[in-house]
């Protein structure tokens, strides 16, 4: 057994009638809500910064997953935090990433582009570093083997002017099993047949689930792509919609409240 010393109650004491002066100053009341008040400042900045970001979906290339004016929320915490993950936080520069694991195919994240270093994008991840990655006559090939497609009747795809149309969709599988939902306008379009795209280490093939309207890993930068995509340029894994509002078409004051999509609220992002 270890007792206290004396000079621990001496301290304690002292303490008390620091305490007790306080106290009668009102200086106590003062003090505590000042603590209060930096740790919620220090719990919502670590949880913004460590934890998860809110991001915006401003374009629909990413239908019929996310659509034009969800709100997501990315987790940070999913593939380590990276110089682009806590960007302007807490951290200086740095290379490479802490505690780091690589996305899996078919995880949609969000991300730096290497051409577009001040911009945040999100696409589904189907090239893993080594991955061969093609595309035939509209088909997309994984290592030489096409992925199996399933007919699943037709969506509403936004278009950037906030009207509707009506597209074909389909239910892809990844090679390791994994489902996702795609829209494929036609088969004849122009990344409908690329060449092989072999992933650098360290990188990562990008596409958007509206196939025939994303700027992706299969543009080419001069045309307005991303190509490869750094994997340090990752901020993280988008898990969750909070909420979605179709800003295009909130063009009157009637529309302003029918404008929120409310089956949308809380909605697992698959």
């Amino acid at each position: 057994m270890v007792r206290r010393g004396h000079w621990s109650r001496s301290l304690k004491a002292a303490r008390l009638r620091l305490r007790r002066r306080l106290e009668r100053s009102g200086y106590a009341e003062a003090l505590g809500w000042a603590r209060e008040l930096v740790l919620g400042l220090a719990l919502a900045f670590a949880a913004t910064t460590a934890i998860a970001q809110p991001f915006y979906v401003p374009s629909g290339s990413m239908e019929p997953t996310l659509a034009i004016g969800d709100e997501l929320i990315a987790a940070k915490y999913a593939y380590g935090y990276s110089h682009y993950s806590v960007r302007g936080d807490i951290l200086p520069d740095f290379k490479g990433r802490l505690f780091g694991s690589l996305p899996a195919r078919g995880d949609v994240v969000v991300f730096y582009p290497a051409n577009h270093p001040d911009e945040t994008w999100v696409k589904r991840v189907i090239g893993l570093p080594g991955d061969r990655i093609q595309m035939r006559e509209g088909r997309l090939f994984i290592n030489g083997k096409e992925l199996p497609l399933k007919p699943d009747g037709t969506g509403r795809v936004e278009t950037e002017n906030g009207t509707y149309l009506t597209v074909p969709k389909f239910l892809e599988t990844l090679p390791d099993g994994r489902q996702h939902a795609i829209f494929k306008w036609t088969w004849e379009g122009p990344y409908d047949d690329t060449p092989v795209f072999v992933v650098p280490k360290g990188k990562l093939f990008m596409m958007g689930d509206d196939r025939d309207d994303s700027a992706d890993s299969r543009v080419p930068v001069a045309e307005g792509g991303i190509g490869f995509v750094p994997v340090d340029n990752v901020v993280g894994r988008a898990d969750l919609v909070l909420g979605s509002y179709d800003f295009l078409n909130a063009d009157s004051v009637r529309r302003w409240l029918t404008s929120f999509r409310f089956s949308r609220l809380f909605t697992a992002i698959r």
